[in-house]
């Protein structure tokens, strides 16, 4: 009678080789996951801006910081530019998804607006025409967005915002709130959208903050929890540093729990001349 085999042992140098085996696999795709992860990165902050336009009486700062967790690195972004007659620009925005195809696109936005801006005046128009050109290289994204032009010699701000965050606004002595620009779709989404501008003429010293849903909507607070905290803390600097006030607003960030990319464009400015 044939003795019945009984199953052979793993050894331990079987046993080695597969940790080993696993080991290898799991450091190949954490690697990969970092290469991806500081390639987006890269391309998030190698298209920011080096630095942001200002005049006597307007002063500007900003902050961004990526996303916390892995992937989840997306398209958030700032920008502020001169315009040829003078005026500045700035937008603020987010692109739908993460990862290296939403900072790509984030920068086919950036350059769409600067290209746009240049020609046109009006900054609803600015985003319509955006919007369709967006639209016509079919990248099948969308993005959130908001772009005021400064006039110097009005002292005036006109906005127009394309499904994003509202800003926030306080003067030194003591007025402030949450901008009730009228908002349209975001950018992307629908050919021949139009987008509504509201004018505000900066009588009193203060700031308006443009910022990102990354700073204040999270686990831990819904939107328009966030947005009141950046309201306080927009309230008690609106006459500090545009430096130091784009750090405060970035803090609310950590209340909130997001995982997400936020970013804040802080305009600082004085009060118009009279007229």
């Amino acid at each position: 009678m044939t003795p019945r085999r009984h199953p052979r042992s793993a050894s331990a140098d079987d046993l080695l080789n597969t940790l080993g085996r696993l080991t290898a696999q799991a450091r190949e795709g954490a690697e990969l996951n970092r290469a991806r992860l500081e390639l987006a990165e890269a391309l998030q902050r190698e298209m920011l801006p080096a630095s942001l336009p200002a005049v006597p009486g307007l002063r500007t700062a900003a902050r961004y910081q990526p996303a916390r967790r892995g992937l989840d690195i997306g398209g958030d972004w700032y920008d502020g530019f001169r315009l040829p007659e003078g005026a500045l620009a700035f937008s603020i925005g987010d692109v739908q998804g993460h990862d290296v195809e939403a900072a790509a696109f984030m920068g086919q936005v950036r350059m769409a607006l600067r290209a746009v801006a240049s020609a046109v005046d009006d900054p609803g128009e600015v985003l319509s025409r955006a919007n369709d050109l967006l639209l016509s290289v079919n990248r099948g994204l969308f993005a959130t967005c908001s772009f005021y032009r400064f006039d110097p010699e009005t002292w005036e701000l006109q906005g127009a915002r394309a499904g994003h965050v509202p800003a926030v606004w306080a003067t030194v002595d003591g007025e402030h709130g949450i901008a009730t620009d009228q908002g349209a779709l975001p950018l992307g989404m629908l050919p021949g959208s139009g987008y509504p501008v509201t004018r505000h003429r900066l009588t009193r010293a203060g700031a308006w903050v443009l910022l990102t849903d990354g700073i204040v909507e999270g686990p831990s607070f819904p939107i328009d929890v966030g947005l009141a905290q950046v309201v306080k803390v927009v309230r008690d600097g609106a006459g500090a540093d545009p430096e130091e006030l784009a750090a405060e607003v970035m803090k609310v960030a950590d209340s909130t729990g997001h995982a997400d990319d936020a970013a804040v464009l802080v305009l600082r400015h004085d009060a118009a001349a009279p007229s």
